[in-house]
C-alpha cells in the first residue's frame, strides 16, 4: 500500500463541515484508509484576491490504488460536493489534491506528483510537517522543512489541534 498525503481545502459554505465531509466520503469508499489528520488552518488564498479565505488540512493516508485512480476519487469526491468546473482559484466547498504519493515523481496531462506548487505553499508544508516532521521532496531528497523560510509570508493559523484518524 502507498503512503499518500492529500491537501484539503474549502472557502466557500461550512469550510469545516466540508473538510469532514470529504474525510469521511474518503473513508467511506474503503479506497484509502486514513492514518493521520493534521491540525486545520486558515490562510488567504494565494494568487488571488477577493475571496473568503480557505480552511485546509493534510491527511496521511494508506491506498492500494495508482495516482490515476486516486486522482479519479478524489475528483468525484469534489463533483458530489458541489464543486464546479473551472474553479481553480475561485470559491469552492472543497478541494482535494494529491500532494506526495509514496517517493514518486509523475508527471503527465492531468496530474503532477509532488503537487506542483507544494513547496510554494505554506498552508501545505505546515500541515505536512505537522504529521510528518521529516517529510522530503522525492525531486531533489531535500527537506520539505527547508522551503519553510521561502513561504513565511504567507498569512497562516492553526484554528485547532491536529486529529490522529
Amino acid at each position: 500500500m502507498a503512503d499518500v498525503f492529500l491537501g484539503l481545502g474549502s472557502n466557500l459554505g461550512d469550510r469545516t463541515a466540508n473538510i469532514t465531509k470529504a474525510i469521511s466520503l474518503l473513508e467511506e469508499s474503503k479506497r484509502v484508509k486514513i492514518q493521520m489528520r493534521s491540525s486545520l488552518y486558515e490562510g488567504e488564498p494565494v494568487g488571488v484576491s477577493g475571496q473568503a479565505d480557505f480552511l485546509n488540512c493534510v491527511i496521511k493516508v494508506k491506498t492500494e490504488l495508482d495516482p490515476h485512480s486516486l486522482l479519479t476519487l478524489v475528483k468525484e469526491i469534489e463533483t458530489n460536493m458541489g464543486r464546479k468546473p473551472n474553479t481553480h482559484l475561485r470559491p469552492r466547498p472543497i478541494d482535494i489534491d494529491i500532494l506526495l504519493y509514496d517517493d514518486i515523481d509523475l508527471e503527465s496531462l492531468d496530474l503532477r506528483i509532488p503537487h506542483s506548487r507544494l513547496k510554494s505553499r505554506r498552508f501545505v508544508l505546515e500541515p505536512i510537517l505537522e504529521i510528518e516532521p521529516d517529510a522530503t521532496d522525492p525531486i531533489s531528497s531535500r527537506p520539505l522543512k527547508d522551503f519553510l523560510k521561502d513561504v513565511e509570508a504567507q498569512k497562516l493559523k492553526r484554528v485547532d489541534d491536529s486529529k490522529e484518524v
